[in-house]
Formats: structure tokens, sequence, C-alpha cells
């Protein structure tokens, strides 16, 4: 039997269009993946959003984020898009605080530019394979058109999620994969071969939401929340501020009662974006809950410290998560190794080519892993949900986690929304604190690996 190429199966099948779904099984089956994808022609655009309202984190505040599209078109004449949510605060405050916040994702944006230069002038087998031949590169070159010698790598890493998920499209394109299992490489399929039927839906209460509205989330159903501390202000203010944050939450909602947990209580998620100082700082807020009664609900306590602070966690008695420190599978493994007992994974902020790697590293170290978000768009959720419904239940509950605030903080959230290219989906809704996942979900890959008309028409003169 003839072992087909990529190009063998172009030409008898004539797909250089991209219709994928006529692609007969036995045919797919046949397909070498081994081949070079060559990309020979690039563009790319960007949308702001604005904000309903100052978006606080690390110390600093966002009115609007970039959206940015990245298209590829391959020699054998497949095209796409993929989509990155820019988050200059999250990648790097420095270069937040050094420049005005359309100069910082100004900067983000001319490093997507300067991939796209790069990746024609490099096949890869795989997106891994192409993340793997041009981060070091694209590293560089942010370090010096930021002037900043310490840039963060996650930085870099933002700047390719566009490219890195259009090369995966292209990558199914090429090879006639459809769903999201059959493009994850073999070497990582068991990090991801969990298939939930529902996830949790978390939102994220920031420094600025009224504890009123923390309340109707879970008058909703909202059964697990993340809740932003590390406030602005020196470190005594920051814990003072903090205290009295936690102590109002847990008045208002730790009564409240779940079907989705052990112990019937609502789990708590507290993310400090590294803004503890030293380990005592954390510990007098971990004392303070136990004051209040709310210790035993903490669920995860994510990035207390500053990454350079390298402070050993395994005495600290709750379970820490490394989110933006966990720049690269060896970040993780060390972080794992410094007593850090769970993973964010964030295959919409480092791209998910880097994330299959992070992934597959917590597996082999027995490290539980959930999605956080970077406030993406629409159709970035479908590609973190991918993830999600793969990953092993999150102890303490039967089901995968996934963040998502985007409909808490865009002001053209439901417009966005229609750019979907299955904006009805039942697998988009939230329903009482939960997404379900049905077959059609599995068997579209959530809509992340179709086109999105509106951002496709943007390269329709290319």
């Amino acid at each position: 039997m003839k072992s087909w190429t990529r190009r063998d199966f172009v030409r008898a099948t004539g797909l250089a269009g991209g219709l994928t779904s006529i692609i007969p099984t036995n045919a797919k089956n046949m397909i070498q993946t081994s081949e070079k994808i060559k990309i020979i022609q690039t563009g790319s655009d960007f949308e702001r959003e604005p904000l309903i309202r100052p978006f606080g984190f690390k110390g600093g505040y966002m009115s609007e984020i970039w959206q940015t599209i990245a298209w590829l078109k391959s020699d054998s004449g497949f095209s796409t898009t993929g989509l990155c949510s820019q988050s200059v605060l999250w990648s790097d405050a420095s270069v937040f605080s050094s420049y005005s916040e359309g100069g910082g994702n100004a900067l983000m944006y001319a490093m997507t530019e300067y991939a796209l230069k790069l990746i024609k002038e490099i096949p890869f087998t795989s997106p891994v394979d192409l993340l793997d031949k041009i981060l070091d590169k694209v590293y560089e070159y942010g370090k010096k058109i930021t002037d900043n010698p310490h840039l963060r790598k996650t930085f870099a890493l933002n700047a390719l999620v566009a490219i890195d998920i259009a090369a995966w499209k292209i990558y199914a394109s090429e090879n006639g994969l459809t769903t999201f299992d059959e493009i994850i490489p073999a070497e990582y399929k068991s990090a991801l071969s969990y298939r939930h039927s529902s996830v949790a839906s978390i939102p994220l209460m920031a420094y600025t939401i009224p504890v009123s509205e923390i309340k109707q989330a879970a008058d909703d159903g909202y059964f697990f929340m993340k809740i932003k501390i590390g406030q602005p202000g020196t470190q005594k203010e920051m814990l003072e501020k903090d205290m009295a944050r936690l102590s109002e939450i847990h008045s208002a909602i730790g009564n409240y009662r779940t079907e989705h947990t052990k112990d019937g209580k609502l789990p708590y998620y507290f993310d400090a974006n590294g803004r503890y100082m030293e380990k005592d700082t954390l510990m007098k807020l971990i004392d303070h809950t136990k004051k209040i009664g709310a210790f035993e609900q903490i669920a995860i306590i994510e990035e207390p410290f500053p990454e350079h602070a390298e402070i050993d966690v395994s005495d600290i008695p709750v379970r820490l998560a490394a989110d933006e420190s966990a720049h690269t599978d060896k970040d993780a493994r060390v972080r794992i190794q410094m007593g850090y007992s769970a993973i964010a994974l964030k295959a919409i902020a480092k791209t998910l080519s880097m994330t299959l790697k992070i992934a597959h590293v917590a597996k082999q170290e027995h490290v539980p892993c959930f999605c956080a978000d970077l406030t993406v768009n629409p159709i970035l959720v479908d590609w973190n949900k991918n993830v999600a419904a793969r990953l092993d239940p999150f102890p303490g509950l039967g089901t995968g986690l996934l963040e998502t605030n985007g409909h808490q903080n865009y002001e053209n959230w439901t417009k966005m929304e229609s750019y979907h290219p299955f904006p009805g989906s039942d697998w988009r809704k939230t329903k009482a604190g939960i997404f379900h996942l049905d077959e059609e979900f599995y068997l579209k890959a959530g809509g992340v690996l179709a086109d999105s008309e509106h951002y496709l028409r943007k390269f329709e003169k290319v």
C-alpha cells in the first residue's frame, strides 16, 4: 500500500481550499505527518477592544485589550487565521509601567510582526517544532525593542499566540485532522486524555468588583470564583486591604453551599500575581483566614511571590499554583520542585504548543492542572476549554476548571460573541456555573479549527 504524503493527499483530493470535512477516515489514517510545512505568505491586523471599567491586578489597571490576528498561507494553498488577546500587564508588568498602555501593546504587536517575517524562512513539521525554532529569536528581539534585558519570557509567548493557533489550524488542514484530539501529538496525549461532560466556569473578581456582585455571582450558581489579592500599595497596605477584602467576601458568601464539592462549601481561589514579597507576609494573610473561618475553603492560592524570589513553598499549608512564573516546561518542573502543587495552564497566553509541554511535565509529576484566563475573546475561550475538557479532574472536584472573565470585562462582549464560528452553541453557555460539553463540542473541537468570517475578511485582499 502506498504511504501518502501530505502533498499526495492534497493533489488527490483537491483540498487546497481547506474543505477538511470531506476527508475519508481511511485516507486520514494513511497521511504522514512528518513532511515539513512551509508558510509562503503572512498577514496581521488588530482591533482595540475597550473594557467596561479599569481592570486591576499586579498593582496596575488596563483600560483596553488588543485583539491581534495572524494570517498564514502554506505552499499547499491552505490559509487561515489565529487570534491573540494581548496582556502586557500580565506578561511583564515592568513593560506596562515603562510605556503608555498603547505603547506596550504596540511593542508586543511588533514582536508578532517580527515572528511572521521569520516563519516564512522556517519549514516545520508541527507547531511545537515551529515554536522551538522561533521562540528564542522572538524573545531576543523583544528584549531589544523594549530596552529591557530582563524581559519576561511570557511576553514573547503572548506575542506568539496568534501565530501558534494559526499554525495548529494549518497543521490540521495539511494533515486532514478535524478534531482537537487528532491534532494533539502522541507524546502529549496522556496529559489531555480525559473527557469531561462539564467543566466549572470560573469568573474573576478583581479589586474593583463590589462584594455585592460576588454575592450575585454565587446566587447565579457560580461556585468556584477567582479573587484577586495583592492590592496596590506598600506591603503593609496591601496586606491590610487583602485581609479586609477577604473578611468582607467570606461574610457575604461563606455560608453558601454547592453540590460540586465534597464538603459542600464554596472553594476559594486567590490570585496574588506575585505581589507578596515574603513568605511571612503571606502567612499573616493565611493566619487571618483561619481567624475568620475561611481557611478550610481555600482551594488554590496562585502565584503568591515574584518569580525571582525563588522561595521554597513546601511548608505553606495550602495548595499553591504556579502561573506566569511557569513560562516553559523547564520552569514548571522547577516550580514543582519548589513545592508548588498545581499549575495554571494558559494555552491562550503562552501558546498551545508550550502548554502541551507544561501539561506533560505536570502529568509526569502527578501535579493537577487547570485552565486560567487572560481576559480573552470568545473564540480563545474555546481554545482554553478544549484543554480544560481533557485534563484530569481537579482534586476535591469531579470536574475540570476553566476561568473565563471576558463577559465581565469587555464593553462589546455580545458583539465579539457574534464573531465565533458557532455563536449559538450550547457548549458556549454557562449554566449555573457550569459549561456542559456534549458530543457536538468534541466533534467540532468547540469551533476552534473553523475560521471566523469577521477576522478572515480582513485578509480578503491579501
